[in-house]
This record gives structure tokens, sequence and C-alpha cells, in this order.
């Protein structure tokens, strides 16, 4: 089609005829996303409310399939990128962030990060430097006085207000120690996302990034789960897959909507888990594993300063 012939198709959303403005909204999500800039010229132009209302909806709608489909690309491919996996979760909320934005300022801290971390270091020692980079230097910080918003699982956000849960700042963390050559990778703990440190030099240790990367050992995670009263499983211990972490974040977000008590924005989120379900056809509340428990328990339960 034409720009003319599709600005005059878009037109026609503005019909009184309900079945018109239906054919129209069909044959525009046949068209897809490359439609999108032509909803919002229009958007822009008009001063009906309620055309810009239909308008808003096919976007998001056009946003939020084109969402759909790219995770499930990232995942047939292997879903080994970490970032790129959460960029995804992003675009929910921010569709023009793009890859190379996030990329940028990862770049950016990983630069100062290796003025400081040293590869003869203790491995305590680049922990320590890296604290200071992120913790001391940037003031990157838990955001307790906010914990259930939607933009702590938001990259771009949390870049920006250095303010996250647990589970975002473990990925800023985890992104610039990995392009540090350390070997840090995630662990799916209950209530509480953490990073671990498996080298080959000393015993693994942990690092809960929440409490500005406090250094814990296998028996401090052997108390948490007893203090749980859970059974001790591999999976508190062991690094997890990159869809793991993502998972995690789309099960944090999920739990951000409801607890703004927005229904809607939640089961969407739930269906972008069902696409990176191991089973086409389990739900996400099917898909649970032991270490579910979310992340955001509650403001009080992880306040900067606290063991966890």
């Amino acid at each position: 089609m034409t720009n003319k012939e599709i600005k005059a198709l878009i037109s026609l959303l503005d019909d009184e005829d309900p079945d018109v403005v239906a054919h129209v909204q069909g044959k525009i999500v046949e068209l897809g996303e490359t439609i999108i800039p032509f909803l919002e010229e229009s958007w822009e132009e008009s001063l009906n409310p309620d055309y810009q209302k239909k308008l808003e909806d096919l976007i998001h709608d056009l946003q939020y399939e084109a969402l759909r489909r790219r995770m499930k690309a990232w995942k047939e491919e292997g879903a080994t990128d970490l970032l790129h996996g959460m960029w995804l979760v992003n675009t929910y909320q921010y569709p023009d962030v793009t890859l190379e934005q996030l990329n940028q300022r990862l770049a950016e801290l990983y630069y100062e990060a290796w003025v400081h971390v040293k590869e003869d270091m203790h491995p305590y020692d680049q922990v320590k430097a890296l604290n200071h980079v992120l913790f001391k230097l940037h003031h990157f910080s838990a955001n307790t006085k906010n914990f259930h918003a939607p933009a702590n699982s938001m990259l771009n956000q949390v870049l920006e207000s250095k303010r996250g849960n647990p589970l975002s700042l473990c990925v800023i963390y985890l992104n610039l120690a990995q392009r540090l050559g350390l070997p840090v990778y995630g662990v799916n703990l209950p209530n509480l996302f953490v990073l671990t440190f498996k080298g080959d030099i000393l015993p693994q240790f942990y690092i809960n990034v929440y409490n500005r990367g406090l250094i814990l050992t296998k028996a401090d995670i052997d108390n948490y789960i007893l203090q749980l009263n859970l059974n001790p499983v591999d999976i508190f211990y062991e690094p997890c897959a990159p869809i793991d972490i993502v998972r995690r974040a789309l099960r944090n977000l999920s739990l951000s909507f409801e607890k703004l008590n927005d229904p809607e924005k939640a089961v969407e989120i739930e269906k972008l888990l069902e696409v990176l379900s191991d089973d086409p056809v389990a739900s996400a509340s099917e898909e649970k594993d032991p270490s579910e428990g979310e992340d955001e328990t509650g403001d009080e339960d992880f306040k900067e300063g606290d063991d966890w």
C-alpha cells in the first residue's frame, strides 16, 4: 500500500459504522508493526479522544505481538544472550529503547570498572573493586521506597535512576563482571536473586548485589534456606541459564502490575512467560519452580543494610 492509501485506511477508524471499523482494524493488524509510525502521526493530528484511544490500543497490540514474536525467536535461537532477553522485557514498557542504547550505557560502566578491577587481584578484591564502582562511585542501590514499581524491572530505567530490585541490579552487575572476564553467574534463590563467583581458584562464593555486593559463603546460603524451611536443592546454589533470569524478570513484572491493580498488563506478561515456557501449553502459573517466591516480597524484607 502507498502512504496515501495507508493514511486513508487509518482515517476510517473514525467511521460511525462499527463493521467498517472492525474491518479496518483487522487490515491494520495484518499490515503489522510497520504501520505504527502512521498510527502515531494520526494520533498527533487528531483532537478526538475516542479516536486517539483506538489508535493507542492498536499501537499497543501491534507492539505486543511484535514482542511475542521476538521473544519466541530469542528462545528458538538458544536464549543465550541475557542482555538481549532483558532488552525484550524492557520493550514491553519502552518499545523505543534499543539494545544498542543499553549496550552503550553498560559499556560506559564497564570501561570505568575495567580501570579498578585487575586480572591479578584476589577474587574477593575484584568483587570489592566492582562494588566500589557501582555502589560508591555511581550510587546504585536498592529501590526500597518504591519496591513494586514496574520500572524496577526495566533496565533503561534502572540505569537512569540507579535504583532497582534484586534481579535488575544483579543483571547489571553480572553483565559488567562477565565483560571483565569474571566467572560470575546468576543463582535462583527463593525471594532473592543473587550471584555466584564460581572459578577454579577459590571455593564457590556468592554475592548479594541487593545488599551492595555483600560476599556470602555456602554456609550463609544454607542458613537462608533453613530460615525459609525449605529443602536445599541444586537450583539454590548453582548458576542458572539466561532464560531462567528472563523468566524471573517477567514474573517480577507480572507481580508489579498485580500490586498496581492492573490485571490486563499482568495477563499480557503471563502470556509472554508462556512463550518462554519449556512446555508450550503450560501457563505461567504452572511453570513455577522451587525458587519462585518472587524477588519483590515486600520492602521490609530486603531493606538496604539487612543481611538479605
